[in-house]
C-alpha cells in the first residue's frame, strides 16, 4: 500500500516558518499507528524539523542538497528514487509519504489512500496542503475528537484503486 499521511488545519495549513505551528495532546495517535513498523518518505525539511529518524520506523528523506546518515533513514533525491529504495529494502511493508507540501503534491498522483487528520483551527501558515479532487475519492470519517482543538480523522481511498 502506498499512502499519504497528513495534518492540516482550516485552509489546509501543514506549516509555518518550517514547522508544525500546532501541539495538540493525542492528534499524532493516529500517525504513530499507522506508521509504526512501515515506511515513511518525507521531504528533507520535515525531516530537519523533526530532527532524527522516527522510532519504530524506515525513514527515506527526499534531498537534492543533504544527505542523512543514521541508523534507518536513507537519503535520496526524489521520490520516485524513494519508492525503487522502499520497494528493494522493505517489499512487504507500506510507505507513507509524510510531507511537507512538495513531497504531497509529488505523491498525490499515485498514492492509493490519504490518511488526513482535519484540525478545526484557525492559524497562520505558509506551507499548505494541496487541493485535491474529491470526486475521486471515497471518505470515511473513522473518529472526531472534540476538545480544546477539535480535529477529526479521515480516510481517502483512491475510486480507481480499491
Amino acid at each position: 500500500m502506498i499512502g499519504l499521511i497528513a495534518a492540516f488545519a482550516k485552509g489546509r495549513v501543514i506549516g509555518s516558518r518550517g514547522r508544525i505551528p500546532w501541539n495538540i495532546p493525542g492528534e499524532q495517535t493516529r500517525f504513530r499507528k499507522l506508521t509504526t513498523g512501515n515506511i515513511i518518505i518525507m521531504g528533507r525539511i520535515s525531516y530537519e524539523e523533526i530532527g532524527y529518524p522516527l522510532p519504530g520506523r524506515i525513514t527515506i528523506v527526499v534531498s537534492t542538497s543533504k544527505s542523512f546518515s543514521v541508523e534507518n533513514c536513507y537519503t535520496v533525491n526524489n521520490i520516485d528514487e524513494a519508492l525503487k529504495l522502499a520497494e528493494k529494502i522493505a517489499p512487504e511493508k507500506d510507505i507513507y509519504f509524510s510531507g511537507g507540501e512538495q513531497i504531497y503534491k509529488k505523491a498525490m498522483d499515485i498514492v492509493e489512500k490519504m490518511y488526513i487528520t482535519e484540525i478545526d483551527l484557525d492559524i497562520e501558515g505558509d506551507t499548505f496542503f494541496p487541493e485535491f479532487r474529491a470526486e475521486e475519492w471515497d471518505a470515511d470519517i473513522v473518529a472526531e475528537i472534540n476538545g480544546d482543538v477539535s480535529y477529526r480523522y479521515i480516510t481517502y481511498t483512491r475510486k480507481d484503486k480499491k
